[in-house]
This record gives C-alpha cells, structure tokens and sequence, in this order.
C-alpha cells in the first residue's frame, strides 16, 4: 500500500544521527522521498567524531519504505546550500517538507555556566551552528517549497516555548539558540502562511540518541538499565516517536490550522494517535513540570 506522503519530497537539515535521522527514517516509513544533509560521511567525520553518518540515515529511509538521497552540506555555507537546493529543484522539482534540525552543540555548552565564565568563541559557534544555519536552509529552500500550496516547515528545537518560556536552559547561549529556533518557527509563520504554507516548532522529549546512550553506558536493547544511575531517563523516547509527530504533521491535509505553534511529540502523540517503538506515549515536558522539576521521585505513571 503507498504511504501517506509517496509522492512528497522532504528535506531534513541535520538528519546524520538523533533527531534528524528519526525524523528520516520515519519520513521514509510514509513513503516520501528523503534528502538527507550533514557533515559526516563515510569518508570524511565532522569535528563530533562519530560513526553515523548521512549515508546510513539515507539507508535507513530506503529500508522504511522511502526513498533516500544523502548529499554532504555545511548548512553554515550558504553557496552549498543553494546547491542543495537547486539539486532538489532539479531532480524533484518540488519540496513539500523542510524539517530544520541542524544542532551541532553538543560539545561546545558548559552547564550552569554565565556567559562571562563560558568559553566565548564555543558560545558564538553554537549560536551560528543552532541558528544561522536554519536561516541560510530557510532563505534558500522555501521559494522552493512555496512553489506549492500545502508545503510544511519543521523548526526542531528543545522545550516548548511555554516550557522555555518559564525555565532558564543550561547557559546564556543554549538557552538563546533554543528560544531563538521557537522565535523563527513563529516568524516564519506570518511570512509563510499567507503563502500557502505552514510553519512549526517542535521538540523531542528526553531522548534516547546515539549519543544520549553512549553517555549512560547503554545501548537501545538495555536503556533501562541506566534507571539505576538516571531515575527520571524512564520517560525518555527514541528518535523515531518525534519522527512519527513529523510525519503525521505532513501528512494532516488541515496542518495549516496549528500554524506558528510549538508544540512536542508527547504532546502530539494523542492528537494523531501515534505511539513510540514500544508502544508507550512518553510525554516529557508534562512530566518534566509536575514531576522532574518539583523534584519528585521518579514514577512515569500517567506520563506513558
């Protein structure tokens, strides 16, 4: 049977491992036709040194059920990502689905550092890997995703924006590029939507990315057992729950009507009735305000 998006064309900014792939492979799993960009190939790593790269994820989709494209981009190049773009234009002639995911920070915050202690130039990098490159995607891509009614921008992020809206994140710069990424989404919705298209932003919960694992010693097979260490990682969720949120956004003919909003894939899971890999609906960000922030013990009851 042809998925829901088989003759949708999808580009998703950052899609080498986390999120992005999640959001790919699921993408795929619909039927759409999948480019996927980032920095790691298998033949050359970004400065993150990891085994993922954009062909796997490109692979991952194919196996789905999509149609997978990896294409190395420096989404901080805006000449690579016209490139990108044009490519697009050329090969598919439209783009349905822009999903900016474009991260890249990882190694470069302190926690519960001030800005006058934290390392200026790794804030200032972060800031243009986590913001700049979704305005040099969103510049070059939409003339081409406007060119048909009914197109969709996904500006990923972490925290709702009521959540971040409350809740002071990390540091001075991740909690600036985070509220910055809400901020386009809402921007992009007024510049957007008059135009036939569709702008929002949305967040993971806690999530269980390759990194995530790596740094509590587990694997995706025995996640619990970081339990012992990290009670509250219980409401945690793999990649491929907010890629389901993605794909059934894309896939809502009447998207339009939640334009400019934030919103997160626990909080979306029963609007559109989709579940994690498990079958579970983990909503972290209610859970993170009534039982992780007051400092209750963990208990995931209600929450998935």
């Amino acid at each position: 049977m042809p998925g829901p998006l088989e003759d949708k064309v999808a580009l998703v900014a950052g899609a080498t491992r986390g999120a992005g792939r999640g959001i790919a492979v699921e993408l795929g799993a619909a039927g759409a036709t999948v480019y996927v960009t980032g920095r790691t190939t298998r033949e050359h790593r970004s400065e993150y040194d990891r085994p993922e790269t954009i062909e796997d994820t490109a692979d991952l989709v194919t196996e789905a059920g999509g149609h997978g494209i990896a294409v190395p981009t420096d989404h901080l190049d805006p000449a690579r990502v016209r490139a990108l773009v044009e490519r697009i234009d050329t090969e598919q002639g439209r783009l349905d689905v822009l999903v900016n995911d474009v991260w890249g920070g990882e190694k470069l915050f302190e926690w519960d550092t001030p800005v006058w202690e934290h390392d200026l130039d790794n804030g200032l990098r972060l800031l243009r890997l986590a913001v700049e490159t979704h305005a040099i995607t969103s510049h070059h891509a939409l003339p081409l995703l406007l060119r048909r009614p009914g197109g969709l921008v996904v500006e990923m992020t972490d925290g709702t924006a009521a959540y971040n809206r409350d809740t002071y994140r990390v540091n001075f710069f991740y909690d600036l590029a985070k509220a910055s990424v809400l901020r386009m989404a809402f921007a992009l919705a007024h510049e957007i939507g008059p135009r036939g298209a569709t702008a929002v932003a949305l967040t993971p919960g806690w999530l269980r990315s390759e990194m995530m694992l790596d740094a509590f010693g587990v694997r995706e097979e025995n996640w619990r057992d970081a339990l012992e260490t990290y009670p509250h990682f219980a409401i945690s969720e793999t990649p491929r729950y907010v890629g389901r949120a993605v794909a059934a956004l894309a896939a809502d003919p009447d998207v339009a009507r939640l334009n400019g909003q934030s919103f997160s894939s626990g909080g979306l899971a029963p609007v559109y009735g989709f579940t994690d890999l498990d079958g579970s609906r983990p909503d972290a960000w209610r859970y993170m305000v009534e039982v992780q922030d007051p400092g209750r013990p963990a208990d995931t009851t209600g929450y998935r």
